[in-house]
């Protein structure tokens, strides 16, 4: 059954006209991702759906009575009420459905000789009792618990007043407030932003029982791939639906484009004919080839031209190094922590050597980012010590852009740090990401949040540091961003140490987990999924384990370094597979399109040598294929 239903829908804001002529349906229970770059116009669409925005045109339809709830990025609260209080509030009609019912017991236990009276008040207590059961009234206080407890609010901050919470925090609190009310149709904007991983599990479990419909915008990809079932794009201001998850849609976005590629370069091809064979009617000039001529430039001015299919612009960019390190790049012993009485962090010990591709996770609040600034001298720790290597330059990327100057413009903050580039070098670095004509000569105040990631990493690209620590880097990204930054990492010869509750992002770069906690580091050898898969088989972390010899230690270590050569090896191996098989592929499109040249067949002997080349080429590249199936079952 449908519940929503948008037809030609537009929006603009002055001349930027942001939506174009966009539809969707919407069916009941089904778990829809919307996405497209940053600025394409998701949070406006998603704006008028929940009635916050008007549209200038179009029509847009839902179910009678349909309840809906709207999560923003910035959730509001109110003044006076507590954590506790703010949840509990959702279920006020069944607080005063509790209160009437203890006044009925008292008015029935009062009205015992009353027999007429007696039986009016119990048909109404028995009304209300079917009303207050099927309104969760005996389950809905460890609903509140459970919800507080999934997106990671504990019990000393439940009687803390709401207004004091962070943005983060609030914009927690205003799901969990917002789960609770159950509405036909869950409308949420980025709503894994501020959770931790285990947040993030939670709320996935969460959403994939729901009952009623959701339309999310998230940049997390793992996220989408385990909730949603159905993915529009919304891509220069129009609609595009894919069925399946974010996976799926990728693969069917790609094998689409490349679909309406060959159909518009085919039809090039047609018109080009076409208007070759116009042209020789005309030089003919004669009246019989004349209206030959003009026939034919009738029924092509009569063809349906196809556009030229075009993606959305996405950052492009790599990192390099201006000199190597040694073996051992950071080393990090007994480091310690504390804000007044609260322990953030003790017994931190880390060893980062050259190479290492590491990703820093731990519940929100164990000090992630606080650790990055104690390794970059921003803040001093309370105990332990931190050593550089010999040659180690280190590049820090701060979530919250504190080092940018607002005041300057956009220009001016890059180049005040590169004066050795002139203005052309400086605009061209910029362009990478995004930063074109007079968008330069903007102030650094009147960026977006991800506007200032792209200034940041703009001059992040340009010192060439060869040991990057980053807290969260694909914060405010969009996807597209999102992959050319992983495959930047990838790339990068450096040593990366990396805060990130992306999991998807964590699977594309990282070799090795540490999990920050109270006590110390616990080290997981792999990606995420391979510590996820580790800590649900209850396995001991690598090279964690207590009470060894120092000979003991030694061959764990020496064991250690050996499965992440081996690691770093098989990953050489499988990108010089995809290197090969990429070339092979290349080279068969080659003989392909001369194949495809009637030219070709004026000699026999070459047609016959090109279709034997292209059966060889063809030969080699299932062979490759076999090898990187090979290599990828070894992992």
């Amino acid at each position: 059954m449908i519940i929503l239903s948008l037809q030609d829908i537009r929006k603009s804001f002055g001349t930027n006209e942001v939506l174009r002529g966009a539809s969707l349906t919407l069916q009941d229970g089904e778990r829809m991702g919307l996405v497209g770059v940053n600025g394409s116009g998701k949070s406006t669409l998603m704006k008028i759906i929940a009635g916050l925005e008007t549209l200038d045109s179009g029509v847009m339809t839902m179910q009678r009575g349909l309840r809906m709830g709207y999560l923003a990025q910035q959730g509001e609260v109110s003044p006076e009420r507590t954590v506790l209080e703010e949840m509990e509030s959702v279920f006020e009609p069944v607080m005063r459905m509790e209160q009437e019912l203890r006044s009925l017991e008292t008015q029935m236990a009062e009205a015992a000789s009353d027999e007429q009276r007696l039986r009016r008040l119990g048909s109404q207590y028995d009304q209300l009792t079917r009303a207050f059961e099927q309104a969760n009234g005996y389950g809905w206080k460890s609903a509140v618990q459970g919800v507080l407890a999934g997106l990671g609010f504990t019990k000393a901050q439940q009687s803390q007043r709401a207004a004091l919470l962070s943005g983060g925090e609030k914009t927690r609190l205003c799901l969990g407030r917002l789960l609770l009310t159950e509405p036909d149709l869950l409308l949420l904007d980025e709503p894994t932003n501020h959770l931790d991983l285990k947040s993030i599990a939670w709320l996935e479990n969460y959403l994939e029982s729901y009952r009623g419909a959701v339309l999310l915008i998230s940049h997390d990809r793992y996220f989408m791939d385990r909730v949603c079932g159905r993915m529009a794009e919304l891509l220069f201001g129009r609609i595009e639906c894919y069925n399946g998850n974010y996976t799926s849609y990728q693969e069917q976005r790609q094998e689409r484009f490349e679909i309406r590629t060959k159909a518009y370069e085919l039809q090039q091809k047609e018109i080009a004919r076409q208007e070759a064979i116009i042209a020789r009617y005309r030089m003919f000039n004669r009246e019989k080839s004349i209206r030959a001529a003009e026939s034919r430039e009738k029924r092509l001015e009569k063809v349906e031209r196809l556009e030229r299919p075009t993606d959305e612009s996405a950052i492009h960019f790599r990192f390099e190094t201006r000199r190597r390190t040694g073996d051992d790049v950071l080393m990090v012993d007994e480091l310690s922590k504390r804000f007044g009485d609260r322990t953030l962090f003790e017994h931190v010990k880390m060893h980062l050597r050259a190479g290492d591709r590491v990703a820093l996770i731990g519940d929100n609040g164990t000090g992630k980012t606080t650790l990055l600034r104690c390794l970059v001298g921003e803040i001093k720790a309370d105990a332990g010590t931190v050593r550089l290597g010999a040659g180690v330059d280190i590049g820090y990327y701060d979530q919250h852009q504190a080092r940018l100057h607002p005041d300057k413009t956009v220009l001016d903050e890059v180049w005040d740090d590169f004066r050795r580039l002139d203005q052309t070098e400086v605009r061209g670095a910029l362009g990478l990401f995004l930063f074109t004509g007079d968008e330069v000569l903007e102030p650094v105040r009147t960026l977006s949040g991800g506007e200032k990631g792209r200034v940041a990493l703009t001059k992040l690209m340009l010192r060439k540091d060869n040991l990057l620590l980053l807290d969260e880097p694909s914060n405010h990204l969009d996807m597209d961003s999102r992959e050319v930054l992983e495959r930047a990492l990838q790339d990068f010869p450096g040593t990366i140490l990396a805060i990130s509750h992306d999991r998807y992002f964590i699977n594309r770069f990282a070799e090795k987990v540490m999990v920050l906690t109270e006590g110390g580091i616990l080290e997981y050898l792999g990606n995420y999924d391979d510590y996820f898969e580790k800590i649900n088989r209850e396995q001991e972390p690598d090279g964690s384990q207590p009470a060894m010899t120092r000979t003991q230690q030694d061959k764990l270590k020496r064991r250690s370094r050996e499965e992440e050569q081996q690691l770093k090896e098989r990953k050489l191996r499988l990108k010089a597979a995809e290197e090969a098989i990429t070339r092979a592929e290349a080279e068969a499109a080659e003989i392909e399109s001369a194949m495809a040249d009637p030219a070709t067949y004026q000699n026999p002997a070459k047609a016959a040598e090109l279709a034997k080349a292209y059966q060889a080429r063809k030969a080699e590249i299932d062979r490759l294929y076999q090898a990187w199936e090979a290599l990828e079952a070894e992992g």
